[in-house]
């Protein structure tokens, strides 16, 4: 029979294998906690089989990273997905972190909410048929639901079209990947070669 001590480290290890662990999450709360106490236990056995176990205390989110081979290492069957996003997924995700870090930097404090409508402004300029207004709003709204599924982006209870930016965001869309894709955004803008099949970025599942 386990211990309480085991238990807790078993839930906080298939927890993290499923989704990314908040620490204002509710639902997270129990698991958050268990890393909190058994984060080395957590750790070592993910790195058993090439797995980092990054903890943000800063931003309050917990997840699972697969290690680069080391030069001579056979590498490992991926545990962790990954996935070719397209260009209008790739591009909301560099908007948004753009927008992050705009509402950081003007002292906002809390979640970063984002209304439909907005997040479909945010996108109108780089589109490259904007007038049509119900086919822009279409592939917005299908943007959305890929970049929430992924976990970028969380769907607000109680508030119609409200969007949560989640910081886990930070850890996909680094400074450097931020600074990259903006000197190439205003070639992107309006071109006829910005359409929703392009392939820009590989994400982690």
């Amino acid at each position: 029979m386990r211990t309480p001590e085991q238990h807790a480290v078993a839930a906080a290890i298939i927890v993290l294998m499923r989704e990314v662990v908040y620490r204002d999450q509710p639902s997270h709360e129990t698991v958050w906690e268990s890393l909190q106490r058994h984060r080395a236990d957590v750790a070592d056995h993910f790195e058993t089989i090439g797995i980092d176990l990054v903890v943000d205390e800063t931003e309050g989110y917990a997840y699972l990273r697969t290690r680069d081979a080391v030069d001579g290492e056979a590498e490992l069957p991926r545990l962790i997905r990954r996935r070719t996003l397209t260009y209008n997924v790739s591009l909301l995700l560099v908007l948004l972190r753009k927008r992050l870090v705009e509402f950081e930097a003007g002292g906002g404090e809390g979640k970063l909410v984002l209304g439909r409508d907005q997040i479909v402004e945010l996108l109108r300029v780089f589109q490259a048929d904007t007038t049509n207004e119900a086919r822009l709003v279409d592939q917005v709204d299908a943007t959305i639901k890929q970049a929430a599924a992924l976990g970028f982006l969380r769907e607000l209870r109680g508030q119609a079209g409200g969007w949560e930016v989640r910081r886990i965001l930070k850890a996909y869309v680094d400074a450097q990947t931020l600074a990259d894709f903006s000197a190439r955004l205003a070639v992107y803008a309006g071109g006829p070669s910005a359409g929703a099949g392009s392939e820009a970025k590989d994400a982690d599942d």
